[in-house]
């Protein structure tokens, strides 16, 4: 039988070959992740990477980087300098070659850097393919060049501008992004801020000065310390229970590792682990190193000294690491990246050498700290304790469920559907809202759970505390996933948590311990995009028979302006979800096609602990310096 071709044709002619950095202006997300916020600040990472890559390589140790008033960044560095001469393979100048051909650069020559950051090579030329305009600066061989750059074609010929003194040498890059790619070019100096101050504590001695020309602040990052003073900075709102940080720097196999840690007297662990400056978020063979010779050091150590009894099992990998502040930075030459957003070091021969070199240097200092070490081995000790009792009360729930023939809480409302594709849970702040939610949802794959009053403030209790919790454990049980070392994605049964708190302070409240403890004890629902906060409106207007809704002020005011304020319409603030009837909370709130929602994000690991230690943990002086510094955005209080 003949096929037909429906009047197809396809020719030679239809096959698109792009050329030169078309393929990043044709698929950006592809090379920076996405044209939003995050993509946006990629672009400034890309300039400063190369800039570190100079620092690696000993020949930089200032970097200023500067958002300009026109909305354009500049990077700025005092390393050795893209060469200007004409490079042998393209006929173009070196500069020209760097920022308009991929996969150009001295990355991938061993003889050019030891070791780098970048992670393809493409960095500078997807800067320059994705901005609206780039200059390049570069002093080198006593003189200062320039080439500029419009969408990624070059619009000027390299020329000589001026003369500076033979030794004087560095690189400068000015770009602005492209408006026809990015959804809004807005660069935020608290993104930047976060990112810089990571560059210079994984890279000791380094100065990176950030500077926002648009309001005249500026940060200077230098920390002669290095991860030694990153851990510090972690601690900074935690209390440390050991005055010495603990930190090594070894090499072997032409691999350098250096960790830094102290333990304080909070119950969660956080461990950052970076690979050639490259934020490792999924972890790696380095951690497993890390975890494994970290474990063992304080096993030995208790037995030898006798904190662990013959008849004592070995502490476990949580209870060694329970209350840890540490940073591991490794640099080593062509790492692997896998996992899926590419932050998951692969190089099996790391973990071997991480292994070897933390037990080495653990087991000298637990030795030469006996005060030190016997602090760490009793807050192992305890938290042992604390999982056995926290075993023991997930066994007789368990036994509970079983005797009682169910397996969910009752208060739980579930949905028919299985598919975690479709199916969502609305945690409700209080009963009145929870029979609103229940009466209003669809019943198909919408679930709801009522929360009474306010779960425990997880920051400040271990797990077996956690654990006696009851609307804690209701959620427990209704996620079906588990919680803490337990804990597995795979079981979960709801592709959406939603949280639904009223639009008032007490909700915010809730809202933030429902979030500390996802963050604590089920963080890979946040890593993965399970998260979600409802948006309720804040009023409503009553026009004869015609409802609006105003989820803002802002709205509001719109809303007055359109149907008139010379009139008096009845507007109503609500104060709670349960001022709402089913069929409201449906329409405004629950129903996918007219409700928003906001998707809950871990950009940052540092940041988000920060935060949480700051506004949950014991401390009240950084939580009253955040409220004064922050008071004066609050809107919509309510007093």
């Amino acid at each position: 039988m003949a096929k037909e071709n429906n009047g197809r044709k396809y020719t030679a002619d239809q096959i698109q070959v792009l050329t030169g950095l078309e393929p990043v202006r044709l698929r950006p997300g592809m090379y920076i992740g996405s044209t939003g916020p995050k993509g946006l600040h990629h672009l400034v990472y890309e300039v400063v990477d190369n800039s570190i890559d100079e620092a690696l390589a000993g020949v930089c140790d200032t970097i200023l980087v500067s958002i300009n008033e026109d909305l354009s960044v500049t990077v700025e560095d005092n390393g050795s300098g893209i060469p200007v001469e004409t490079h042998p393979q393209t006929g173009k100048s070196t500069v020209e070659t760097v920022l308009t051909i991929l996969h150009a650069g001295g990355k991938f020559n061993n003889g050019a850097y030891k070791v780098s950051g970048g992670l393809h090579g493409v960095g500078i030329s997807v800067v320059n393919a994705l901005s609206e305009w780039l200059e390049v600066r570069v002093k080198r061989n006593g003189k200062i060049y320039r080439q500029r750059f419009s969408r990624g074609i070059a619009t000027t010929e390299l020329e000589i501008i001026g003369e500076v003194d033979e030794d004087e040498t560095g690189t400068t890059i000015s770009f602005k992004p492209d408006d026809e790619i990015f959804d809004e070019v807005n660069f935020s100096f608290d993104t930047l801020e976060f990112r810089l101050r990571e560059m210079a504590f994984l890279n000791k001695g380094i100065k990176i000065q950030l500077e926002d020309k648009r309001d005249n602040k500026k940060r200077v990052f230098h920390y002669e310390g290095g991860i030694k003073a990153f851990v510090e900075y972690v601690n900074r709102n935690k209390t440390p229970i050991h005055e010495n940080i603990i930190y090594f720097e070894g090499e072997r196999d032409s691999c350098t590792v250096e960790l830094a840690m102290q333990y304080t007297d909070s119950y969660s662990e956080n461990t950052f682990t970076f690979a050639n400056n490259i934020n490792t978020q999924e972890g790696g063979t380095h951690l497993s190193g890390f975890k494994s010779a970290l474990t063992r050091a304080i096993n030995d150590y208790g037995r030898k000294y006798g904190f662990l009894k013959e008849k004592d099992e070995n502490l476990q990998g949580e209870d060694a690491r329970e209350g840890l502040s540490a940073v591991l930075s490794v640099k080593l030459m062509n790492p692997q990246f896998e996992g899926q957003t590419k932050t998951k070091l692969g190089n099996s021969e790391i973990r071997g050498i991480v292994d070897g070199l933390v037990s080495e240097n653990l087991e000298r200092f637990l030795e030469e700290n006996p005060k030190d070490a016997k602090i760490i081995i009793e807050k192992a000790l305890k938290a042992s304790h604390a999982r056995e009792a926290a075993r023991k009360a997930r066994e007789l729930t368990r036994k509970r469920s079983i005797l009682d023939n169910t397996t969910l809480p009752g208060k739980l409302a579930d949905c028919q559907e299985n598919d975690i594709n479709k199916t969502e849970i609305f945690i409700v702040e209080g009963d009145s809202a929870g029979g609103s939610a229940k009466q209003g949802r669809d019943k198909k794959y919408q679930a709801i759970l009522p929360l009474k009053g306010k779960i425990m403030n997880v920051e400040k209790a271990r797990l077996d505390r956690i654990l006696g919790f009851e609307e804690i454990k209701a959620m427990i049980t209704a996620f079906g996933c588990g919680i803490g070392s337990e804990f597995n994605i795979e079981k979960l049964r709801y592709g959406k948590i939603i949280i639904m708190t009223d639009a008032d302070v007490d909700g915010a409240h809730i809202r933030t311990l429902l979030l500390t403890f996802f963050f604590r004890y089920m963080r890979p629902l946040l890593e993965e995009g399970h998260i979600y906060i409802a948006q309720p409106p804040l009023y409503k207007v009553n026009k004869g028979k015609q409802i609006y809704y105003a989820y803002s002020d802002n709205q509001l005011d719109n809303i007055m302006n359109e149907i008139g304020r010379d009139k008096k319409y009845p507007v109503q603030r609500y104060k709670g979800l349960g001022e709402m009837n089913p069929e409201q909370l449906w329409e405004t709130t629950m129903d996918p096609e007219t409700r928003t929602i906001l998707k809950v994000n871990l950009e940052d690991a540092i940041a988000a602990d920060e935060i949480f230690t700051m506004l949950m943990g014991d401390k009240v002086k950084p939580r009253r310096e955040f409220i004064q510094t922050n008071a004066k955005y609050v809107k919509n209080l309510d007093i």
